[in-house]
Formats: C-alpha cells, structure tokens, sequence
C-alpha cells in the first residue's frame, strides 16, 4: 500500500504543479488512497520531496535533485530523472530489470510508465530496482534499446 500511495504521489507531482500537503492529499483521496496530512507528511519526507519556485512564482513539489528553476513540459521533466537516476537496464526474458541510484526507482518507474509505451504491459518499483513486464522477448530488446537512448541523451 505504501508503495502504491507513494508511487501514485510521483505520478501526481509530475503531472501538476502541487504546492502543498492538503493539494497533494486531496489528490491522492481522489485517486482512492485513504490518508491523512501526517501520511502526506511522511511520504514527503521518505521521497524527498522540495518545493521549488517556478517561473510564474508559485511553488511545487519535485523530487530532491532533480529540482527545475522553471516550469517544462512534463516528457522534459521525465527525461530528467530518466538521465538522472538511470544506472542500466537489462531483459531477461520479457522481463527488463532496470537499476537505478539508491532510493529513485519509483521515480524512473513513474517517469517510464509516464512514456505510455504500448509494449510496457507493467512496472513494479523497489528502492534500486524497477521491472517491467513487456509482451515478447524481442519487444524486450526492443524497449531495452529505447530506454537506453533516452537515458543516455
């Protein structure tokens, strides 16, 4: 559950500008999650999660590290983290197993399934550790080759 919540909070503040906990567990009610500000609060502190200041003043959350001074599209942000925190990727099978820094996992994760690559069936994120499930083998190769360029750009 915690993941859920926790990788459902990354899909939230990629997709809008959220500028404070009450936004963020509003949203997260709305998507069906049961919380409270102190959950909100946790999660913030276990993601590490900052406000920054965008270009029409108002603040929002991003992922620590991966701070932008300015508002951008969000496949500019997703690709951000993708070349960021992406360490390799590898299949085994029609699994891709894609490592990444320590603790960024569910961000790459959220940035990857962000992408709506038709043969990306799922993901399931740990800490360091991301799979994907893809329909084929080869399709495997396939989205292997994609996700390397884009995070290599």
């Amino acid at each position: 559950m915690k993941k859920d919540r926790q990788a459902q909070i990354l899909k939230l503040i990629s997709q809008y500008q959220i500028s404070t906990q009450e936004e963020l567990a509003d949203r997260l009610i709305q998507a069906g999650f049961h919380v409270t500000q102190a959950t909100v609060s946790r999660d913030i502190r276990d993601l590490r999660l900052v406000k920054v200041v965008g270009l029409k003043g108002g603040s929002h959350y991003v992922v620590k590290g991966f701070e932008q001074t300015e508002e951008i599209p969000p496949n500019t942000r997703f690709n951000t983290v993708l070349q960021e925190a992406f360490v390799s990727s590898d299949c085994a099978g029609n699994l891709l197993v894609v490592k990444t820094a320590t603790g960024m996992a569910m961000a790459v994760a959220a940035s990857i399934d962000a992408l709506e690559w038709n043969d990306i069936i799922g993901s399931i994120a740990g800490d360091d550790t991301i799979f994907l499930a893809v329909s084929t083998p080869e399709e495997c190769q396939t989205v292997k080759a994609r996700l390397d360029r884009l995070a290599r750009r």
